[in-house]
């Protein structure tokens, strides 16, 4: 099979590039053809195709100027990704295109081309992109479904984006641009989501559900190296506002006697690092980002994990990295993250700081109780083999081959 896969980013940025990643080396092992389509960056990893990429945009800057306004027309409508996609499906004929993360830096300019080459269309939601302009469900520290029933308009009056006017603006606009034009409903064949939780949300906010199916991420089961545990409790992923990180270094602040290790990158970092300095919290160090090995190390070594998301978790991939090297998980109970963990089975879930501190104390101070679980955790990784993704994602696809095959 020839499949076109398409992401904006050809780097690892966060869980969703890494998924996409995993998935063209697993489509390649068993002998298809995989055809990436992405942005281009000095990031990006090398790629015979990189040349069929579009330019990249730069979105970080909320400004007025000329370059500004033609970014912003790219993420209603890209003209250069449509006449891009356009060419390599000339020169590489696809069976079918599975796309990821196209919002903004793509746009969903590229799904009419596809269509109209009768390329059947799979898209990997791994964010709330469809029903929310900023992303997330989640505003200025708290969950937020204001924008249910299409009134994208909350989005302006809240600053939901970036605490701007004009960048919530623009995605209010963007939403409802793309909302008339039902761009992802009319083109999509098949919503693939990593949760049930994902699934019930997108179809509560209007989604077709027979369109819609639930397939877990994948990961690939590995054996620990045997390693002397340390004396810290970890948290690794993003470090951004709904990951829940002041609860977790506030509540760790008051038990001195329990080390904390933050890995990762993102926005709330300086600001974080300035709070651990300014009052003194000798037991807490963010170690920033760390990945292959180094990460795998330090996980081991972790008494264990602590996922404190004050946001709807979209699946909770850490977790599954968590359970693969035999480590239990304290979480918040949001979103995905109550579908892969087992309520002390293969981890334990907290509901406020009170019962997040009782539980971290509890589960460093017990060994035997930690090392148990993780045990139980490090077997249910047989459950997101990625032979059985693999199985799964094939019938999806030769689902809506065969469909286009029946119409034409």
């Amino acid at each position: 099979m020839r499949i076109l896969n398409i992401n904006k980013f050809y780097y690892i940025q966060g869980g969703a590039d890494r998924h996409y990643f995993d998935l063209i080396e697993l489509l390649e092992k068993h002998g298809h053809t995989v055809i990436p389509f992405a942005m281009q960056s000095k990031k990006n990893r090398p790629s015979p195709y990189s040349d069929h990429f579009v330019s990249k945009v730069d979105l970080s800057q909320v400004k007025f100027s000329f370059q500004a306004l033609k970014n912003i027309g790219r993420i209603f409508y890209s003209w250069q990704a449509k006449r891009k996609i356009k060419d390599l499906i000339q020169k590489e004929k696809p069976d079918i295109a599975h796309i990821h993360n196209i919002y903004h830096q793509i746009s969903p300019s590229i799904l009419g081309v596809l269509k109209k080459h009768k390329i059947p269309i799979v898209m990997t939601v791994n964010d709330y992109k469809l029903i929310c302009p900023n992303y997330t469900l989640f505003q200025h520290g708290k969950i937020c479904e204001k924008c249910k029933s299409h009134k994208y308009y909350q989005c302006f009056f809240h600053k939901c984006v970036k605490n701007s006017y004009l960048a919530s603006l623009v995605n209010t606009l963007e939403m409802y641009f793309h909302r008339i034009f039902h761009f992802y409903e009319r083109y999509v064949d098949i919503f693939i989501c990593p949760s049930e939780f994902l699934a019930r949300k997108l179809t509560e906010w209007g989604l077709p559900r027979k369109k819609i199916v639930t397939l877990p991420y994948f990961i690939e089961e590995q054996n620990p190296s045997i390693i002397k545990e340390g004396n810290y409790v970890l948290f690794f992923g993003r470090l951004s506002p709904e990951k829940g990180l002041d609860l977790l270094i506030s509540t760790t602040q008051k038990l001195p006697e329990i080390k904390l290790k933050i890995v990762g990158e993102g926005p709330e970092r300086k600001r974080l690092e300035d709070y651990v300095q300014k009052n003194h919290i000798s037991n807490v160090r963010l170690v920033g980002y760390k990945q292959g090995e180094a990460l795998k190390k330090i996980i081991q070594k972790s008494r264990f994990i602590i996922v404190p998301s004050i946001w709807q978790e979209v699946f909770g991939l850490v977790v599954l990295e968590s359970f693969n090297s035999g480590k239990t998980v304290l979480a918040s109970k949001k979103g995905g993250l109550a579908e892969i963990i087992q309520e002390g089975n293969t981890g334990f879930f907290f509901q406020n700081s009170a019962e997040l501190a009782k539980k971290i104390q509890s589960l460093y101070q017990n060994r035997e109780i930690t090392q148990k679980i993780g045990q139980r955790a490090k077997q249910e990784i047989k459950k997101y083999n990625p032979e059985i993704y693999y199985q799964k994602l094939m019938k999806i696809y030769q689902f809506v081959c065969q469909k286009y095959k029946s119409i034409g």
